[in-house]
């Protein structure tokens, strides 16, 4: 019997999203084509979770590209080269998301914050205030 539980609440653990979308982004999401959904998903959900961790920084925006092209494959992305920017200043970020293959749910987010960019280098990479 122990071993039919297990085998159920795994099974269960598959099929429910790591990170729950609200209803309002949900919809806007459904909008985009797969690969912009991939990224858009995965920048909010990195967003959200700086937000929440206890780092101190308060993200407004994440863009996925700016110092390197994101890798994407099936329902995964690599963001080596991501920004985020945080009560006025950008922020290097690396991250690696998965997702349902909807590309809406976050599966599972690992992420790694750099050093702040410095203002003279905003207008190379198109970063603004």
């Amino acid at each position: 019997m122990p071993k039919r539980i297990v085998l159920l609440l795994s099974v269960f653990s598959l099929a429910v999203p790591a990170f729950a979308v609200d209803p309002a982004i949900k919809k806007q999401l459904e909008k985009l084509d797969p690969a912009t959904r991939l990224e858009q998903s995965c920048d909010t959900e990195a967003m959200s979770r700086i937000n929440k961790d206890e780092t101190g920084y308060k993200p407004d925006k994440v863009i996925a590209y700016t110092f390197k092209d994101p890798v994407p494959s099936d329902d995964k992305l690599e963001a080596p080269g991501a920004v985020f920017r945080s009560k006025g200043d950008w922020y290097h970020l690396s991250y690696t998301c998965v997702t349902g293959p909807q590309h809406i749910n976050v599966r599972d987010l690992q992420y790694k914050i750099g050093d702040k960019v410095p203002r003279e280098k905003w207008e190379k990479y198109y970063l603004y205030d």
